[in-house]
């Protein structure tokens, strides 16, 4: 990108007003400094708009669906209000069910547990552990990661292929990785399922939060996605797709909302009736704060314009590759290359150093929140990595003392609301700790690599 359509894209779009862009943090050398949150993929920090509109609501809080004061049911509108913004949001068709659920890992346990007997999953072993996991009760087929999108569905075909074509069957996809920011060719991945009688469930977490889903346009049946990923708070999330394999299933947690009607048998029993709505998988008091979070940051961001966040967002991302790629030490991980669509998600490692002393430096030294581990995707990192498939090892768990090696990576990502100035930040500092080291020394402590004192 030349320097005169950078300045155009900044000019055009301004990070997204989001809480916490002018915390300051200590540094272990002294002084504070502005924190440059740079950990996105793990918990984006939520919209400025998105907690006025929760702050706006919470006097009217009340209890929803079971109410007859005002309270509960301006609370059951608002609620309800939310599943068809967040169906709008997802360009969902008309008899699509949208469940509100604690989180992307919740959503696709959730559908897990509702699969039909004798279903086959095929999946990836590229997938974060919420997509890779839940499927325990299942005949579970784990695909090698491809090296190119084309790879991805010639794998998928010929597993397809080889499967029993009577039975049920699903594949579980990312549209974007947590691990390289890489964008999956979901379409195709579609149309290769269903050309072979499977339906699939794209993990949206990461793809959500950076460009448009569309459930009619991608042909997927089910998405699954995080609101602490897509500025909102935690504890909110969402499955949304087809309703017949939901409504055939028993119920994700039985109690009240459930159930239509509870009765007792004459030999002392009790016979239910179920919620064929997205309610039947909704039982207890539902996240109305989480659900109406959720509904805020879909329309904030679709009144931002994706087509405007997005070329905001490449300018980033070239800033961020291109400072690193000058550092000959550094090497950033990849499945798809170089060229690969991406969004704002990138893991490198730097040599010399152990992951987590690099990443503990960036944040004692020059205030910068990045994360280091194997990302709740240990395979994928240790494909990437080159390391051997039992290699021991937690999520974000340094696995050697600094300067030893180790199978840990470091993961900068970013996305609507990050300032230009920490990308920038983060470049000069990774490129100021490999010349010239780091300035403090550092320590374990309960698994992580600390600041010594």
């Amino acid at each position: 990108m030349s320097v005169s359509t950078a300045a155009s894209v900044q000019e055009i779009c301004s990070p997204l007003p989001v809480l916490g862009c002018d915390v300051t943090v200590p540094l272990v050398t002294g002084g504070e400094v502005t924190y440059a949150a740079l950990d996105y993929a793990a918990s984006a920090p939520a919209l400025r708009r998105v907690w006025d509109d929760v702050a706006a609501y919470a006097p009217y809080y009340g209890s929803v669906h079971r109410g007859a004061g005002y309270l509960s049911q301006l609370s059951t509108d608002l609620f309800e209000n939310a599943r068809a913004t967040v169906a709008a949001f997802l360009d969902c068709r008309a008899d699509d069910q949208v469940v509100f659920t604690r989180s992307t890992t919740d959503s696709l346990n959730l559908l897990a547990a509702a699969l039909p007997a004798g279903c086959q999953v095929f999946v990836f072993e590229t997938e974060h552990h919420a997509s890779l996991l839940p499927w325990r009760d299942a005949r579970v087929t784990y695909l090698d990661a491809p090296r190119t999108p084309g790879q991805a569905v010639e794998t998928l075909e010929r597993a397809l292929a080889d499967r029993d074509p009577h039975g049920p069957a699903l594949v579980c996809v990312t549209g974007a990785s947590n691990v390289t920011g890489e964008l999956w060719p979901v379409r195709e991945l579609a149309a290769a399922a269903h050309a072979h009688g499977a339906r699939i469930v794209l993990d949206a977490a990461q793809l959500a939060p950076h460009h448009p889903v569309s459930v009619r346009d991608l042909g997927v049946d089910w998405v699954a996605f995080s609101g602490h990923k897509l500025y909102a708070p935690f504890g909110s999330g969402v499955l949304a797709g087809r309703a017949d394999w939901l409504r055939a299933a028993d119920p994700y947690l039985a109690g009240g909302g459930a159930s239509r009607r509870v009765t007792r048998r004459e030999d002392g029993g009790v016979d239910v009736e179920w919620h064929d709505s997205a309610a039947r998988h909704e039982a207890g008091s539902p996240n109305v704060i989480g659900a109406h979070s959720i509904a805020s940051a879909c329309k904030a961001l679709t009144e931002a314009g994706f087509d405007t966040l997005v070329a905001r967002e490449r300018h980033l991302i070239d800033t961020v590759r291109t400072g690193l790629a000058d550092v000959p030490q550094v090497r950033i991980l990849s499945l798809f290359g170089d060229d690969a669509p991406r969004v704002g998600v990138i893991s490198f490692v730097v040599d010399g150093w152990n992951s987590s002393h690099f990443a503990a430096a960036l944040s004692a030294e020059y205030g910068i929140g990045v994360r280091d581990g194997l990302f709740c995707a240990h395979p994928l990192v240790r494909t990437l990595l080159g390391g051997a498939p039992e290699a021991q090892g937690e999520c974000g768990a340094p696995e050697a003392a600094p300067g030893e090696k180790s199978l840990n990576a470091i993961r900068v990502s970013f996305g609507a609301g990050t300032p230009d100035e920490h990308v920038d930040r983060f470049v000069a500092a990774v490129r100021e700790l490999v010349t010239d080291g780091a300035r403090w020394t550092y320590r374990t402590q309960d698994g992580r690599c600390v600041p010594a004192v």
